[in-house]
């Protein structure tokens, strides 16, 4: 496993280089958000840890990424809150910085349901560790539904998982409502990246009357941390909200890039599309930019190289530089599997 430890990699200053990615939420009643997003922006700032958290009235969410020093001071402020008691965090490592800046942002919701009224701090289905997740979603009578939208869906899943086939967490309740019947009886388990839409999802099912609904505790992240790949029920790559797109079953990055127009996954196969054009459209956006849109990350493009030929700096030039290398590191892993004779996997594509 890729786990984030204080002597992973090269040191400068006594300090590990190596990035340390941390994903974290915890639902908690939060009076003073804008005082909590102060405080927190701060921490981050002196640390330079960079990524997104959210704050709402609700909770807090969010994933950044620092040094082991950086990622720690935060973590020793939201413990020294009480409203965080038992706050969960996923980490993982990277040989690059996967974010470009430091947000904090205050939201109505830290995942956006939509639905009035859903507290996962009022009533919310049974956690299962990943451990015991293995024989909970192969029992016969076990409903296994995927929370997350139609491209994370297609990265990766679990064996006989169910598609809700949604473009947004919003259609979610729309689904439950139009496909599923509590009258049924039927034990339901659910799972999504880090755990936290199926806090809200399972409460939600909870209020519309289903009696044993299950969620993966801490979500496919802690999962592919804690089970071994060889007993794994997981198939293909977990998507991520950030610059590595997506990670395999150790939480490396994994094999696909993104469409920076449009932030979709795309695959190699996906780049030699006539759709494609690095940084301007991929065959997600190709139809749903305008002109206008096109120009502008054309002109976007242009100044980064630019940017790269003067020995600049320009928003976002580094994050397209890390791109380039991993997908330069992933057409040479593919060949190789084919020089080896092999088919490459999901996971290789």
């Amino acid at each position: 496993m890729t786990i984030a430890s204080s002597t992973t990699g090269d040191t400068e200053n006594g300090q590990s280089r190596t990035v340390v990615v941390c994903a974290l939420y915890h639902f908690a009643r939060i009076d003073d958000p804008e005082e909590l997003r102060s405080r927190l922006l701060a921490l981050l700032t002196q640390h330079n840890v960079m990524g997104t958290l959210l704050v709402a009235a609700e909770g807090i969410n969010g994933t950044v990424a620092g040094t082991r020093l950086g990622i720690d001071a935060l973590k020793s402020l939201i413990s020294e809150d009480g409203r965080f008691e038992g706050i969960s965090y996923k980490e993982s490592v990277s040989d690059d910085m996967p974010f470009l800046r430091t947000r904090v942002k205050l939201k109505k919701e830290i995942v956006t349901m939509g639905v009035p009224d859903i507290d996962p701090m009022q009533i919310v289905g049974t956690y299962v560790k990943p451990e015991a997740w293995n024989a909970l979603i192969t029992e016969p009578d076990v409903l296994l539904i995927d929370t997350r939208n139609e491209y994370e869906v297609g990265i990766g899943t679990f064996q006989g998982a169910v598609n809700p086939h949604t473009t947004s967490f919003r259609e979610f309740p729309d689904y439950v409502r139009e496909q599923l019947d509590p009258k049924k009886k039927q034990k339901v388990a659910m799972f999504c990246t880090g755990g936290i839409r199926c806090e809200k999802s399972t409460a939600f099912l909870k209020a519309e009357g289903f009696d044993e609904v299950y969620h993966l505790e801490g979500g496919i992240l802690k999962y592919l941390e804690e089970v071994p790949e060889e007993e794994s029920l997981w198939e293909g790559e977990c998507f991520v909200f950030d610059e590595r797109v997506t990670v395999d079953h150790n939480l490396a990055p994994g094999s696909y890039d993104q469409c920076h127009a449009c932030r979709m996954p795309i695959t190699s196969e996906d780049q030699s599309l006539g759709s494609y054009a690095r940084g301007i459209s991929c065959l997600h956006c190709i139809d749903k930019k305008s002109d206008a849109d096109r120009e502008r990350f054309s002109e976007r493009q242009r100044q980064m190289r630019l940017a790269e030929a003067r020995g600049d700096s320009h928003m976002g030039s580094d994050a397209q530089l890390s791109q380039n290398k991993r997908a330069e590191e992933k057409k040479a892993r593919r060949e190789s599997l084919r020089t080896a004779g092999q088919k490459p996997t999901t996971q290789n594509k």
